[in-house]
């Protein structure tokens, strides 16, 4: 439907689609927590979007980030060789779970106004 096929749709459909994998990570890593030889694992994705722009000067219709999950197998803070520390997860769930809420606000604002616009016509 074109009223959705825009920039800022796409990017905050994607945007919710990555924070909800990290989501999912970090409770991975919470699960885990006491799970010996454990290694935590991380998304990095944030430099995607920003490259796009850099390249291009605008983003395109096609606009895709791409999400990598990467294991910290270098650090082992624990005796038993996992390295998931509980506050540090807890603190980026928590966080994340704000952007995952921010963006949908957005989506939800976007909407309204898309009802509003339509409404009044």
């Amino acid at each position: 439907m074109a009223l959705f096929d825009t920039t800022a749709f796409r990017i905050t459909e994607q945007g919710l689609n990555v924070m909800w994998t990290k989501m999912q990570v970090i409770e991975q890593n919470l699960t885990n927590e006491n799970t010996p030889n454990y290694n935590c694992k991380y998304l990095e994705f944030s430099g995607v979007l920003r490259d796009k722009l850099r390249a291009n000067g605008s983003i395109k219709k096609e606009l895709n980030l791409k999400q990598g999950i990467y294991i910290d197998t270098y650090t082992n803070d624990q005796a038993d060789h996992n390295n998931v520390d509980h506050d540090t997860q807890a603190g980026e769930l928590a966080k994340t779970q704000i952007q995952y809420n921010t963006l949908i606000e957005q989506m939800n604002g976007n909407i309204a106004r898309m009802r509003s616009a339509i409404v009044t016509k």
